[in-house]
């Protein structure tokens, strides 16, 4: 055989292929918190964590719930969109979809590299659920970082920060809000009864990072 010869591959073999170089995209990610990993693992102790979230398949919808754009996506989504202010719905595989506004919601599912589906492929299927009816679908993962505190002084970094009342008869566990952290947008997800996530602009990370890692120096020992 002719050593310069090539070979067909057949369709497997390209599909191995193809699988192996999504691999080698995915291991060379950067979260945008990354270089701050051992910033917040020195600044962590038993009263209060801090660590990044990283890869969150984040998806933002906009539709009205009870019009036809909202029950196409609800029926692709698999879970029935959250009307009232704070609400988060659980769905199917991990996902889970808040409530920002009226006409507005943010999906967040786990990282492609867990769920198989790459999140611009995620959030084409949505798209596509829409057909003609007027809504949007925006593949917004590499938008925001995911920062999660976590203790049972968490709530007391918290408190230094925002202006809401995290008390647990207002903010039980499994709500989400839209408010500043000190001067920055956030939105703050209560997941545990002492766990938080605070979603933040990716350009934010490493200022909303530092910012709580100050906060919580009091509670170290």
């Amino acid at each position: 055989m002719n050593p310069c010869s090539t070979t067909r591959k057949g369709p497997d073999a390209m599909a191995e292929t193809a699988t192996f170089t999504r691999a080698q995209v995915l291991a060379h990610r950067r979260s945008p918190a990354q270089h701050l990993a051992a910033e917040m693992d020195r600044g962590s102790g038993a009263a209060v964590a801090l660590r990044e979230v990283p890869f969150l398949t984040q998806t933002a919808l906009r539709a009205i719930p009870d019009g036809p754009a909202g029950r196409a996506l609800e029926s692709a989504l698999g879970v029935v969109l959250p009307r009232r202010c704070g609400e988060v719905a659980k769905g199917p595989d991990g996902l889970e979809v808040l409530w920002l506004a009226p006409d507005e919601f943010l999906a967040v599912a786990p990282d492609e590299a867990d769920s198989g589906i790459l999140a611009t492929e995620y959030a084409d299927r949505l798209a596509e659920s829409l057909g003609t009816h007027r809504g949007q679908v925006v593949d917004v993962s590499a938008n925001r970082a995911t920062l999660e505190l976590s203790g049972p002084r968490a709530r007391s970094v918290l408190d230094k920060s925002v202006r809401i009342d995290l008390h647990p008869r207002v903010f039980p566990v499994g709500q989400a809000l839209v408010t500043p952290l000190g001067a920055t947008p956030a939105i703050l997800w209560r997941t545990g009864e002492t766990t938080w996530q605070v979603l933040v602009r990716s350009s934010f990370a490493t200022h909303v990072t530092r910012w709580l890692l100050d906060g919580m120096r009091e509670y170290l020992c």
